[in-house]
C-alpha cells in the first residue's frame, strides 16, 4: 500500500535491519497494520513482534487474543500476549484501561530493546478523535488531532495510518484472506467514540465529512511544527540548558511559546501554564515565578540581564524510592534499599564552599539519602552520575508533527 509506505518514510529513518512492535488488538485495523508492518520490515531486512494486550474486561477477551496470536504465527509473525491484571469495571475504565495498555506496551518493547511502536489508529479514527475535542473545546494543538509520531522517554510512537480509510484496510485482508475478530464495545453507545461513529455513517471512513476532519487535523498539525520550529530556533539562540536542571536566558524579549515550552521543561509541568501569564512575562523577562519555576538575575552565571530559570523549590516533589525525581532527574540504577532521591534543599548550605552554584539551585538538585542522612549529591559526585531527563518534547510543544 503506497500510502503506508509512504507514511513511514516520513517517520523515519529506522536504521538497518528494524526491529518494529505492533500492537495488536486482533480487529481488521491493527491485523491489517501488522500485515504492512511485516511486508515493509522484510523489505528492509528487519521484522516485526506483535504485542497482544488481553485487559481480561471480557469473557471471551483471553481466547480472541490466542486467536490473533495464533493467526499471526501462521502468517510468520511472532507475536506476545500481554495480560493485565488490574483492571476492574468502574469510573474512568477507558482512560484506565488506555494507560494500562500503554505501560504494558512500553514495557514489553523495553524488554526486548525495541524503539519503535506501531499504532493501528487511521482516518476515521483520527476524524472521530479531531470531533470528540471540538466537542470539548480544545485549544489549536489539540485540534491537530493524533500526532503520527510521538517521543517518550525511550519509545517513538508511530501512527503510519492516519490518513487511510479503514474501508481500505479490511478491502486489503479480504484480498489477502485474512481475518479478524470483531470487539462488540467499539459500538458500545455508552462510549462518546462510538456514538460518534455511529453519527458519522461512514464505516468505511471514505466520506467527505471525514476527509475533511482528516485534511484539517493534517493542516493543524503542519502549523505545529511549523510552530516548533520556531520555537527550537528561539531557544538554540536564547536558552543555555544545564544538565543540573536549570537554564540562562540572554536578555530581551522572547517568543511566549518558546518561554511556555522552557518552563513547562524545567518545571516537568503536565500543562502549560497560562497564555496571557507567559505573553506578559516573554514580552518584559524579569524576576518572576510561574509554573513551578523562578526567574531570577543570572548573576556570574551569566551576562547582565540574563535571567536565571530553576525550579521552584516550594514546587519540587518529595523523596521518594523511585529512580524518577520530580520528572526530571533519573538515576541510572535501582535504589538501594532503604535509600530516597529527592532534594537537596536546606542541606544546600553544607555544599556552598564546595561549588560556585548559587543556593537557589543547589537547593534544587537531587541527593540521594538514608533516612534524613545525604549519602550523595549525584551533580556534585561524579562516581554517582544522574541525568537530567525532562519531559520529552512531545509533552511540551517541541515534537514534530
Amino acid at each position: 500500500m503506497p500510502a503506508f509506505t509512504a507514511a513511514l518514510a516520513r517517520l523515519g529513518p529506522f536504521g538497518p535491519s528494524p526491529l518494529l512492535a505492533v500492537a495488536v488488538s486482533g480487529g481488521a485495523d491493527s491485523m491489517a497494520l501488522a500485515w504492512l508492518a511485516d511486508r515493509w520490515a522484510r523489505a528492509h531486512a528487519g521484522a516485526v513482534v506483535a504485542l497482544i494486550v488481553d485487559h481480561g474486561l471480557r469473557a471471551a477477551s483471553a481466547a480472541e487474543a490466542a486467536l490473533t496470536a495464533t493467526r499471526l504465527a501462521e502468517h510468520g509473525i511472532a507475536a506476545r500476549i500481554l495480560t493485565l491484571t488490574n483492571l476492574a469495571p468502574g469510573p474512568g475504565l477507558a482512560a484506565r484501561a488506555r494507560s494500562a495498555r500503554y505501560a504494558a506496551l512500553a514495557a514489553a518493547c523495553r524488554a526486548a530493546g525495541i524503539v519503535h511502536l506501531l499504532l493501528g489508529h487511521h482516518a476515521a479514527d483520527q476524524s472521530e478523535t479531531l470531533a470528540m475535542r471540538l466537542l470539548a473545546g480544545s485549544a489549536a494543538d489539540g485540534l491537530a488531532g493524533m500526532a503520527p509520531l510521538v517521543a517518550t522517554d525511550d519509545l517513538l510512537l508511530l501512527r503510519p495510518m492516519l490518513a487511510i480509510p479503514p474501508g481500505d484496510l479490511r478491502a486489503l485482508l479480504r484480498a489477502m484472506g485474512w481475518a479478524w475478530v470483531e470487539d462488540p464495545s467499539n459500538h458500545n453507545p455508552l462510549w462518546q467514540r462510538a456514538r460518534l461513529r455511529a453519527l458519522r455513517r461512514d464505516r468505511d471512513g471514505r466520506g467527505p465529512a471525514t476527509r475533511a476532519l482528516v485534511a484539517a487535523a493534517a493542516r493543524r498539525q503542519t502549523q505545529r511544527a511549523q510552530g516548533a520550529q520556531a520555537i527550537a530556533a528561539t531557544l538554540a539562540a536564547r536558552a543555555t540548558l544545564s544538565p543540573l536542571g536549570y537554564a540562562l536566558l540572554s536578555p530581551g524579549p522572547i517568543l511566549p511559546t518558546a518561554l511556555q515550552a522552557l518552563l513547562r521543561m524545567l518545571g516537568a509541568a503536565h500543562y502549560p501554564p497560562a497564555p496571557a501569564a507567559v505573553a506578559a512575562l516573554a514580552a518584559a523577562p524579569r524576576p518572576a515565578t510561574l509554573a513551578g519555576v523562578r526567574l531570577l538575575p543570572a548573576g556570574r552565571l551569566g551576562p547582565p540581564g540574563t535571567l536565571l530559570l530553576v525550579r521552584e523549590a516550594a514546587a519540587m516533589a518529595p523523596a521518594g524510592a523511585a529512580p524518577l525525581w520530580d520528572r526530571r532527574f533519573r538515576l541510572g540504577h535501582k535504589l538501594p534499599a532503604g535509600t530516597t532521591l529527592g532534594p537537596l534543599g536546606a542541606d544546600a548550605r553544607h555544599y556552598r564552599h564546595t561549588t560556585h552554584l548559587p543556593a537557589a539551585i543547589l537547593a534544587t538538585l537531587p541527593c540521594l539519602r538514608r533516612g534524613a542522612e545525604v549519602i550523595a549529591v549525584p551533580h556534585l559526585d561524579a562516581s554517582h552520575p544522574i541525568a537530567f531527563t525532562p519531559p520529552q518534547p512531545a509533552s511540551i510543544g517541541l515534537q514534530p508533527a
